[in-house]
């Protein structure tokens, strides 16, 4: 790749990341395609890592942690089926990327991040975007204070959704993550009903895994 990165570079990723990536992995939703097609990924990321901002791959961004694959991304923010008034909780800010996005389609935006770098590099990328707060707390926790909302986003992969994070969802809101499964992800969906929650896998893929998820472990004997 060359190693001069501009924004003619960029542009020009962009659209190789759509046409390669997204409209060939059942990103359809055509608002979902013009935010990816208009925010700057490699914005979000550090600066030793923005020649790879745009390829097929996750793009580590510092203490373990990465940016999830753009189709990832981009398969999620679509079976969210999201709404232009909708409120949604973004569970892995990391540096805002998703949060960006989202801002492009939807109300408001909480993206909660753990990560003190990452929080910082998210604040900072966000700064002109009033629609997205970021709150700095665990993961699994969420931010309750904000409830309730739409739509609940996990941009990686979890072992289970904490009961702490689907309280915080309206009835009939959407929750849509990565599910490890034996050791495979599975793209999953769902809705918050007055009777439960579930969700229904759509696709397997690679994705980013996020730390604090793992199911209690029962006793062996």
């Amino acid at each position: 790749m060359n190693t001069s990165f501009d924004a003619t570079n960029a542009e020009t990723m962009r659209h190789a990341m759509v046409a390669s990536q997204l409209r060939t992995n059942a990103v359809n939703d055509q608002r979902v395609i013009a935010a990816m097609m208009t925010v700057p990924r490699e914005m979000f990321v550090p600066a030793a890592a923005r020649e790879i901002a745009y390829r097929d791959t996750a793009v580590p961004v510092g203490n373990g942690r990465a940016v999830n694959l753009p189709m990832v991304t981009g398969r999620l923010l679509t079976e969210a089926y999201l709404q232009a008034s909708d409120r949604v909780l973004l569970i892995g800010a990391a540096g805002g990327y998703a949060a960006a996005l989202l801002a492009q389609i939807v109300a408001q935006v909480v993206a909660v991040e753990e990560d003190d770098t990452l929080v910082a590099m998210a604040r900072e990328a966000l700064a002109a975007t009033p629609k997205v707060e970021v709150v700095e707390a665990p993961l699994p926790q969420g931010h309750a204070a904000g409830a309730p909302y739409d739509v609940l986003i996990i941009d990686g992969a979890i072992e289970d959704v904490p009961d702490a994070l689907v309280n915080q969802v309206k009835s009939g809101g959407r929750v849509v993550t990565g599910l490890v499964d034996g050791g495979v992800v599975r793209l999953a969906s769902g809705r918050k009903t007055d009777g439960g929650f579930g969700l229904k896998p759509f696709m397997d893929s690679d994705c980013v895994v996020l730390p604090g998820f793992a199911k209690p472990r029962g006793f062996t004997f």
